[in-house]
């Protein structure tokens, strides 16, 4: 029996060890996000302390030769990689030196920890077991029959084993992937919205594929600058393969790099780069799009090639100004963000009045101004929204998102039967949709049909389990009377982004409605400080401080909206809310009776929201529902 091996099973180099049995790197305990290929170069590197390891050499070990990618920009990746999480300097490095034009050397001090000693048996065949038939100058007689058994075995072996494996390709074909979000490699922060924006692209394209699923933007989004693994993303968004990549833009010329890893096991399959000027960015993103759908093997109808392939030019101002609307309505957080995005837009319009993404970001643009959370005036912004919602459609037939856009406009202004058929449409173009999902379970909800709509939203988050954000569940929750669980989803939103105003607005309408007002007051005082002193979330929160006990706060609060209302527009909803909660019902009906004339998006929830609980029995507030259409 041979004597026990060892071998290194974790390296430590200051606060980081890297494990090289379980693929890990930890500081301090905590597990860092470096896997695939910057993974294992550090490996090599680390393996191989003080010594000069070639790029030829990396080269070589990591990426075989019928790989294809772009080896430089992998390796240079990898290696920039590498540096982030180390938190190390090419300048003045302290782990990974550069050796100009040659290759890498590790330079820490590492320690070592041993694994667990490895046996390995010698096998052995007493000689009293071989026939003497077989010893000497007769074994020879035997050795034809031995190499054809030998032989047979090799191909029963080889069927096997191509049968295995032709079994396993079948049971690991690509049918989900999520495009995260890619990074900013050009050295100015002031870039990042063209990375968004060409991750959103990426996700768009590759949705149009029904035999796909795609993550949507929004999840995707949830795992910028995250630290879990490609495995740990793919296993919560439930994908077979991930996306990532970078985006570098260098004056007029744009740079980027994509690569496909299989959800399970890590491994990078594909990967190439792309360099364009920016004028051609949309060509770039469909030749990115149509490289992944070649590669995970996915049927692609020829509508689908064509939506996929389909590009037509832009000028790089108005895509500059297009991506910066996105940008500033994605990160929206009070009237500024919408205002500013609406700027972008228009200014793209203006220098191009036919790219029909254009209005479809303004559509949503001013529907958000004209909510009550935001404060906008719901019969200037509702109108624009529409025109700019159907134009987008004129433009381009095949926008599904757009068919979203204007069935929920249609349904704020109480045209039920064709906001529902907008709604239909999406999902007949895009079944994976998740968001056409979402809009069709709450327009199920203000009909009243609550098991329905509960079925759609979890349709939606099965699809994608984070694009019916813990925000939209708990508000469907609410709705359902489901308090619990709303607020425990709320608050799980809540924990990934403490700041966000909207599921603070949401949360606090929970706990009024399961008669914990205290508890509410201080998410909505928070709330009302992230978000500029919404109207909508000060309608609540006089609401929460009356049914605290705290007359006075509520009454100093409803001042300061009507002082806000004399000088310019302040949403009927806020005061419906307000009242409602002193308990003033004369006063709620003539706000209600306001709201009526705005077409309130308070109203279209007359049927289901708990905050007309006490009101519900009476006459006029069942003449009122008549009038909406409900």
């Amino acid at each position: 029996m041979a004597a026990p091996t060892q071998a290194p099973a974790v390296r430590r180099f200051g606060a980081f060890e890297i494990n090289f049995q379980s693929g890990e790197l930890r500081k301090n305990g905590i597990r860092l996000r470096l896997s695939g290929q910057p993974f294992q170069v550090l490996a090599v590197l680390v393996e191989r302390s003080g010594e000069l390891v070639t790029r030829e050499e990396l080269h070589s070990a990591l990426w075989p030769a019928d790989t294809f990618v772009d080896f430089d920009h992998g390796l240079n990746n990898a290696v920039g990689r590498i540096r982030e999480v180390l938190e190390d300097s090419s300048e003045s490095p302290r782990y990974v030196e550069t050796i100009p034009r040659r290759g890498y050397r590790f330079i820490a001090s590492l320690a070592d920890t041993a694994a667990p000693a490895v046996t390995v048996p010698q096998l052995s065949v007493p000689n009293s077991s071989i026939p003497a038939a077989l010893t000497s100058t007769k074994r020879s007689r035997f050795l034809p029959v031995l190499l054809g058994v030998a032989i047979a075995l090799a191909i029963i072996a080889v069927g096997f084993a191509m049968y295995r494996n032709g079994r396993a390709a079948r049971h690991s074909a690509i049918q989900s992937l999520a495009v995260l979000p890619l990074m900013n490699l050009s050295g100015d922060p002031n870039q990042e919205y063209i990375a968004d924006g060409v991750t959103e692209a990426l996700i768009g394209r590759l949705a149009g594929i029904r035999d796909l699923r795609v993550i949507s933007r929004t999840s995707a989004m949830q795992f910028k600058n995250t630290p879990l693994s490609v495995p740990e993303i793919a296993r919560i968004l439930h994908v077979d393969a991930i996306v990532e990549g970078s985006v570098m833009r260098e004056h007029n010329r744009i740079r980027v790099t994509a690569q496909l890893i299989r959800g399970a096991t890590d491994e990078h399959f594909w990967s190439e780069s792309y360099d364009r000027e920016l004028r051609e960015v949309l060509d770039l993103e469909s030749e990115v799009a149509q490289a992944i759908a070649r590669k995970v093997e996915v049927t692609v109808t020829g509508d689908e090639q064509k939506r996929l392939a389909g590009v037509r030019p832009v000028s790089p101002v108005v895509y500059e100004n297009y991506l910066r609307g996105r940008f500033a309505l994605a990160n929206r957080n009070n009237r500024s963000d919408v205002e500013e995005s609406i700027r972008y837009f228009e200014e793209a319009i203006h220098k191009d009045p036919t790219f029909a993404p254009s209005y479809l970001g303004l559509a949503n643009a001013y529907f958000y101004l004209g909510t009550v959370f935001i404060g906008g005036m719901p019969a200037e912004d509702r109108p624009k929204a529409i025109q700019a919602a159907r134009k987008s459609l004129e433009l381009d037939p095949e926008l599904v998102e757009a068919h979203v856009t204007l069935g929920n406009m249609l349904q704020t202004t109480w045209h039920w039967s064709e906001a529902e058929a907008e709604y239909r449409r999406a999902l007949e173009m895009r079944p994976n949709l998740a968001s056409a999902y979402w809009r069709l379970g709450v327009w199920l909800y203000v009909q009243g049909r609550t098991n329905e709509a509960l079925g759609a939203l979890r349709r939606g988050r099965e699809l994608d389990p984070l694009a019916v954000s813990g925000s939209e569940m708990g508000w469907a929750l609410f709705y359902a009377r489901h308090y619990d669980e709303a607020v425990q989803e709320l608050r799980s939103a809540l924990a990934v982004r403490p700041d966000d105003a909207y599921a603070l607005w949401i949360l606090g309408f929970a706990l009024v409605a399961k008669h914990e007002a205290q508890a509410a007051v201080p998410v909505l005082e928070k709330a009302v400080s992230i978000s500029d002193r919404s109207p909508g979330i000060m309608g609540l929160l006089v609401y929460a401080y009356a049914q605290a006990g705290r007359r006075a706060d509520a009454l100093r609060l409803l001042e300061e909206l009507k002082q806000r209302r004399r000088s310019g527009y302040v949403p009927s909803a806020a005061f419906i809310k307000a009242y409602l909660g002193l308990g003033d019902y004369n006063q709620a009906f003539v706000w209600l009776e306001e709201g009526y004339k705005e077409q309130s998006n308070l109203l279209q929830f007359l049927k289901v929201h708990p905050i007309f609980d006490p009101v519900r029995s009476q006459p006029r507030f069942a003449d009122l529902i008549r009038r909406v259409g409900l």
